[in-house]
C-alpha cells in the first residue's frame, strides 16, 4: 500500500499529526478489509464511494462478515500490540444498537416478563392453597373484635359446647368449634361461665368471645331480691333509701345495646303492674283471687320471691314481670306453700301474707316462735298489732309506730283491723315460709324485740309482755 508508512517507526508513529487517508488498493486488498477499517471522524473525512472503481459484495449468509462484534477474523488486529485500535462507538457498530432500547436491553426485558408472571402466579397459588386447606381443614373462624350488640342466654347446665352451638347459631362466632378450641386454652376459667345474660358482639373470634364472656361487664340483667324487700323504695329511721323491687328490676333491665338504652324505668312497670290484669302478668290460680281484689298498686306485693334471677335487657314492662312473677310462682309452690294449705285453714296466698309478717318482724332464729304468735292470736280473733304492717302502706323501715299512725284507718293497720292485711307486706324468704309451715309450739302471745342484735323476748300474759317493753327500753333495743 502507498501513502501510510506501515513500519513501526517514523514519522506515522512518532507524530500525532494528522495522516493522510490510504488508498485501498483493491487489487490486492478485500473490499470487507477496506470497509471495517475505522475511521477517525476528528482526523479524516470519509470519501464518497467511487461507483466506478467498486462495488459492494453480495452478503453470504455461509460466511462471518469481517469487523462484525464477536468475529477474531476481522483486520483490527492488523495493529500493533502496542496500540488498540478503537471500536464503534456504542449504538454504531455494525452489531446494531446495544445501549437502553437496544438489542441487549431487550433482551434483559425478554427475561424478566416471564419471570414476573412466574412469581405471581406462585403467590396467587400459594393463597389458593391456603384458602382450601382452611376450607377442608381450618377451623371456620371470624377475625377481629366484631361489631353490633347482641344479647346470648346461658342457661343452667349448658356445657361449653352447647354454649358454643348457641354463639354460633346467634353469628357471635363463625363455628362452635372456634369457640370451643378458644375455650380449651384456659378450660378452668371458661367452665367458670355462670348462667344468665351476656351482651357479646356479631361476628367475633373465638378466641374472643371466651375473652368477652369471662369479663364480668359483659354479663347483663342481674337481679337480686332480698327477704324482706318491698315493692317501694324505703326509708330508715336514719333517712337512707333501700330499693325496693322495682328499682332493682329497672336497674337490672339496663344494658346499652347498639348506642340505644333498654332500661325500663319503675314507674314504667308500676303502670304495666296497675293496668295489666293479673293472669297476663302470670300470677298463678291459687293467689289470682286476692291479689285481684288487691290495690293496683301493690297487688304483685309478695310475688317476687328472694333469690337471684336472670332479666333479658331489650323486654318489654309486660314480659319482666310474667317472668318474674312465674319464676317466683314455681318457688313457692316448691316450698311447699300450696301443699301444706290443704293440710290447713290457712289459702296459699294467707301463708304467703303470714310468711312476709314473720320475715318483717324478727330475726331468723325468732321465726318459729313469732309463726306461732301469729297463729295464736289470728285462732283468738286479737288484733296482731304489729308495727310493721302500719309501716308498709308509709314506705317506712321502722320497728316503731307514732300514735298517729296506729290510728290513721287503712287496710293494713293492724291496730285497728282483725285478721291479716290484704296482700303481703314484703318478700318472704324460705326460713320464713318454713317457719310459717312449721311453727314452733307454745303459748306466746306477745312479743317485743328486745335485745339491739333483733332478738326478741316472748310472753303469755300482757303483764310479761308489759315487763319485757321495759326491759327492752332500759337495753337501748328500741
Amino acid at each position: 500500500m502507498t501513502g501510510v508508512d506501515s513500519r513501526r517507526s517514523g514519522p506515522g508513529w512518532d507524530r500525532p499529526e494528522r495522516a493522510t487517508p490510504a488508498t485501498p488498493d483493491h487489487a490486492t486488498e478485500p473490499l470487507a478489509a477496506v470497509r471495517a477499517e475505522p475511521s477517525n471522524p476528528a482526523t479524516s473525512r470519509a470519501e464518497p464511494p467511487n461507483p466506478a472503481t467498486s462495488r459492494a459484495e453480495p452478503p453470504n449468509p455461509g460466511v462471518s462478515r469481517p469487523g462484525r462484534s464477536g468475529d477474531p477474523t476481522g483486520p483490527r488486529g492488523a495493529t500493533g500490540p502496542g496500540r488498540r485500535e478503537p471500536g464503534p462507538r456504542p449504538g454504531t457498530g455494525p452489531g446494531g444498537p446495544r445501549g437502553p432500547g437496544g438489542t441487549r436491553a431487550r433482551r434483559g426485558r425478554s427475561w424478566r416478563g416471564p419471570l414476573l408472571g412466574l412469581v405471581a402466579f406462585g403467590a396467587i397459588a400459594l393463597v389458593g392453597a391456603y384458602l382450601l386447606y382452611r376450607s377442608l381443614f381450618g377451623v371456620p373462624d371470624y377475625d377481629g373484635p366484631g361489631q353490633g350488640d347482641v344479647i346470648v342466654q346461658v342457661n343452667a347446665g349448658d356445657t361449653t359446647s352447647a354454649i358454643a352451638a348457641e354463639l354460633a347459631r346467634e353469628d357471635v362466632v363463625r363455628s362452635a368449634r372456634a369457640f370451643t378450641e378458644a375455650a380449651a386454652q384456659d378450660e378452668q376459667r371458661a367452665r367458670s361461665v355462670q348462667p344468665g345474660y351476656y351482651q357479646l358482639r356479631l361476628r367475633m373470634s373465638g378466641a374472643g368471645a371466651v375473652e368477652l364472656m369471662l369479663d364480668p361487664r359483659s354479663r347483663v340483667g342481674q337481679l337480686e331480691i332480698k327477704g324482706g324487700v318491698q315493692l317501694d323504695d324505703t326509708r330508715g329511721p336514719d333517712g337512707s333509701v333501700t330499693p325496693g323491687a322495682l328499682s332493682l328490676i329497672s336497674r337490672a333491665t339496663c344494658a346499652t345495646l347498639n348506642g340505644a338504652s333498654t332500661c325500663i324505668t319503675p314507674d314504667q312497670l308500676r303502670t304495666a303492674m296497675a293496668t295489666t290484669s293479673p293472669a297476663q302478668l302470670g300470677v298463678p290460680g291459687w293467689a289470682l283471687a286476692d291479689v285481684t281484689k288487691a290495690d293496683p298498686r301493690r297487688r304483685l306485693e309478695g310475688l317476687f320471691a328472694p333469690g337471684r334471677y336472670d332479666v333479658r335487657p331489650g323486654g318489654t314492662a309486660r314480659d319482666v314481670l310474667r317472668t318474674l312473677v312465674a319464676s317466683s310462682a314455681a318457688q313457692y309452690e316448691t316450698s311447699g306453700l300450696t301443699a301444706a294449705a290443704e293440710q290447713s285453714k290457712f289459702s296459699p296466698y294467707q301463708l304467703l301474707v303470714i310468711s312476709s309478717l314473720v320475715e318483717k318482724e324478727g330475726i331468723t332464729p325468732d321465726f318459729g316462735k313469732i309463726a306461732q304468735v301469729l297463729y295464736n292470736r289470728l285462732g283468738d280473733r286479737v288484733r296482731l298489732e304489729l308495727d310493721s304492717t302500719v309501716n308498709y302502706p308509709l314506705d317506712l323501715q321502722s320497728a316503731r309506730t307514732s300514735d298517729a299512725d296506729r290510728t290513721r284507718a287503712g287496710g293494713y293497720n293492724s291496730y285497728l283491723n282483725y285478721g291479716l292485711p290484704p296482700t303481703p307486706i314484703g318478700a318472704p324468704g324460705q326460713r320464713a315460709i318454713q317457719a310459717t309451715l312449721h311453727p314452733e309450739p307454745g303459748p306466746w302471745m306477745f312479743f317485743v324485740r328486745c335485745q339491739k342484735d333483733g332478738t326478741s323476748c316472748f310472753a303469755t300474759t300482757l303483764p310479761e309482755h308489759q315487763q319485757n317493753v321495759r326491759a327492752a327500753m332500759a337495753a337501748g333495743a328500741f
